[in-house]
Order: C-alpha cells, then sequence, then structure tokens
C-alpha cells in the first residue's frame, strides 16, 4: 500500500478520541485501520491535561496502526470547543489587465486581501479562511469567477479563529507523539463532508453535531460554510443530570443513558423499568423510565432552544429550507430526531455514513464516527487529491489550504 494514498484523520473529542486509516482508491475512501480511545485531560474539547490528552491520543493512534499495518506521522485533527469563533469579511481587488480575465491569482490575491482587512481578536490565530461568494463589478451570487471578465472583484468569506493558547497545546500534544498535523479542520465542516449531501449545501441546511462536551452547529447555503458556533452543552451534561435526578454514580448515569436514554415516552415504553444502582453501589432499584425522560427532555430542549436562538440572533433562521441535520454520540438518543420534529418547525434527520466508504464500513456507521469519517473525506475531497486522484500540493498553513480548497472543488468538475 503506497503511503501517498493513506490519508488519517483524528478526532480529539472530550469523551473519545477515534483514529481512521484511510486508503484512497478511484474516487471512495477505503478504511483499513481504527482505534478508539477514552479522552482523558479535555474539558469541552479543550486540552486541560497536556499528559493525558497526549496518552488518550498515542492509544487510539497505536491502534489504529497495528490495524492497518503502518506508522502514522501525520493526521487531519479535528479542533472545537467552546474557544472557537467566527467573523464574516469581505475583500476587494482590482484586475489591472488588458484582457480584465480573472485568474487563480486573482482569487488568491482577493482571499488574502479579507483575511488582512479582519481584525482577529487578540489571542486568536486562524483556522480557516473560506469563500461563501464572489461579487465581480457588483455582480452578486458568482461561485467561481474565474475565467470571467471584469475590472473589480469582491471575495466574502466566512473566518473560524480558535485561542491560540487552544490550539498550541493541542498541537503541542500531537508533536510529543512526533505526529504532524496537516491541518486542523474545524470539527462541525468536517462532519459535513460525511452527512450533509451536496444539495442540502446549496440549499441551505445546519449540522447540529452533539457530542460529549460540545455542541457543534454550521450553517450551510450554496454550497459553503456561512455560520459556525461551538455552545458548550451536549452529552457529558445530560450524564451529570442523570446522576443527581436519579441518584446513581456517574459511570452507572452513563450506561443508563446509552442503552436506555429516551427523550419521551410514548405506547412502546410507558410502562417500562430500568434498574438503576444507588450511589455507593450497595442498592439497586427499580425505576419507570418516564422518571429518565424526565431528567433528558429539559437538557435536550436547552440544546435546542440555544442552537435556534443563536441561529436567530445572526440572521440565519430561515436560511435552512433543508432542515437540520443530526450528528455525534447524543444523537443517537431515543426519541431526539422525533422531539425535534414535534417542537421545530423544521425538518430533521440524523446522519449516515456516506455512500463512498468502504472497508471497515460497518464499524464506522454510526453518528459517532461522523466527525473522523468526515476528516478523511475533507482531506481528500478538499485537498490532496485533484481530478486523477493524486496528491496535488504539501498542505501547511490551513489559510493557503482552504483556498486551494476552494480553488480544488472547480478542477474537479
Amino acid at each position: 500500500m503506497e503511503s501517498e494514498d493513506l490519508v488519517v484523520g483524528l478526532d480529539i473529542g472530550t469523551t473519545k478520541i477515534v483514529a481512521l486509516v484511510g486508503n484512497v482508491v478511484d474516487d471512495s475512501i477505503e478504511i483499513v485501520g481504527i482505534g478508539q480511545a477514552p479522552s482523558k485531560g479535555l474539558e469541552k474539547g479543550v486540552v486541560v491535561d497536556i499528559g493525558q490528552t497526549t496518552n488518550s491520543i498515542r492509544k487510539a493512534v497505536s491502534q489504529a496502526e497495528k490495524m492497518a499495518d503502518v506508522t502514522i506521522d501525520s493526521v487531519y485533527a479535528g479542533i472545537t470547543g467552546k474557544h472557537i469563533n467566527y467573523l464574516n469579511n469581505t475583500g476587494t481587488v482590482s484586475i489591472n489587465r488588458s484582457d480584465s480575465v480573472i485568474r487563480k491569482d486573482d482569487v488568491r490575491r482577493v482571499i488574502e486581501t479579507a483575511k488582512a482587512m479582519q481584525q482577529i481578536p487578540p489571542q486568536s490565530e486562524m483556522i480557516h479562511i473560506i469563500p461563501r461568494q464572489f461579487v465581480v463589478d457588483n455582480q452578486e451570487g458568482i461561485t467561481d469567477p474565474i475565467g470571467m471578465t471584469g475590472t473589480r472583484l469582491e471575495a466574502d468569506v466566512h473566518i473560524v479563529t480558535g485561542a491560540s493558547t487552544a490550539v498550541h497545546n493541542l498541537t503541542r500534544c500531537l508533536n510529543s507523539l512526533d505526529i504532524g498535523i496537516e491541518q486542523l479542520v474545524l470539527e462541525p465542516l468536517a462532519s459535513s463532508h460525511a452527512v450533509l449531501s451536496s444539495a442540502e449545501k446549496e440549499l441551505g441546511v445546519l449540522l447540529m453535531d452533539i457530542g460529549g462536551g460540545t455542541t457543534d452547529l454550521a450553517v450551510f447555503k450554496k454550497g459553503d460554510i456561512w455560520f459556525s458556533k461551538v455552545l458548550p452543552v451536549a452529552g457529558e451534561h445530560m450524564t451529570n443530570d442523570i446522576t443527581v435526578g436519579l441518584q446513581t454514580p456517574l459511570e452507572m448515569a452513563e450506561e443508563i443513558k446509552v442503552e436506555h436514554g429516551t427523550v419521551f415516552i410514548n405506547e412502546e415504553n410507558q410502562d417500562k423499568r430500568i434498574e438503576v444502582s444507588t450511589v455507593g453501589g450497595d442498592e439497586v432499584k427499580q425505576i419507570p423510565i418516564k422518571n429518565l425522560a424526565k431528567v433528558i427532555e429539559p437538557r435536550v430542549e436547552e440544546i435546542f432552544d440555544l442552537t435556534f436562538q443563536e441561529l436567530e440572533d445572526a440572521g440565519y433562521r430561515d436560511l435552512i429550507p433543508s432542515g437540520v441535520v443530526l450528528s455525534g454520540g447524543t444523537s443517537l438518543l431515543n426519541g431526539i430526531v422525533e422531539y425535534g420534529n414535534r417542537h421545530f418547525d423544521v425538518p430533521i434527520r440524523r446522519g449516515s455514513t456516506p455512500d463512498d466508504i468502504h472497508g471497515l464500513r460497518d464499524v464506522v456507521e454510526s453518528p459517532i464516527y461522523a466527525t473522523s469519517v468526515g476528516l478523511l473525506k475533507y482531506s481528500v475531497e478538499s485537498h490532496d487529491y485533484l481530478r486523477n486522484g493524486k496528491r496535488s500540493m504539501s498542505q501547511g498553513d490551513s489559510v493557503i489550504s482552504d483556498i486551494f480548497s476552494w480553488l480544488g472543488k472547480f478542477f474537479r468538475r
């Protein structure tokens, strides 16, 4: 197996670390290695203990290496956390050549101008700069200006930033394992490559990636990301609620949530009872499952309310005619899709594994692996491979990579 045909995605989450090794075959990805380990040393997506985080990453990567029989020396790593922020900005350049034809260098120049004109918050650094649309001589809504004629080119871009300390601490963990970072990728952007269709992205859709420590939001419109936000509330908070509400140990609360967690009661489960260990583990009691639903439902309601309030505040509430797609481990909660459909006036579905994933597909065929699978697809579709399937460029600065990512989409077409 040629090393240049391999890509590695590393999902560094609050509750789990997942490493996936994919072999690129034509236009599909064959999963040849997977490693998973409990995540320790992170809170809400942010490294708080470098030693523990490094050990967790080491375990996951080691498992993936053994299964795939390779040595992993670089990865596409997901990043999230409450420190993530977004900005929207525009840039303008003049086309000063005689034929007035817009070229690739002009596109790169206008995006760099948009980046330079935006004041990045202190102690933050840029993770992505993503073109949303272009304007040529006041003609708006242009997605591909290359080859058009005009004297003035404008770019509307979406900029994602993160706290410098959070980014550097995550980088240190990987560097200490002699693992290079091809690119840090915003996790909902990665997940979108796994669970969203091109039609949904074009029309307008919201991705809610509900993990353990954070709920990652991303609105897509006209094929690109228009809005992103990280909410510091997710599955771990439900586990804590169960611990308090049912007076059971934390480990038992997590087990109860995974096996029996439900948002509301219907005719099928209204008489069901579950066993719950008491704090201290000396006694086991049986409780109606409706008591569990009463604990979980308020937290689910809070996550949805916060999500739609963020969209309302940003002015994107009416930009998602395709509805909402859920991913992440907490999206497997029984009844969460039905709850969302019942309480909010938008269609909601749970994301699924894309058709072009093969190999160990049955292992990763769950919303739990949306980010790690998405990282593989992101690396292939947006960066490393062009139309002929060969590596096109080495990856360094993610901002420049995003510019080539956008250009690459049109080369592939």
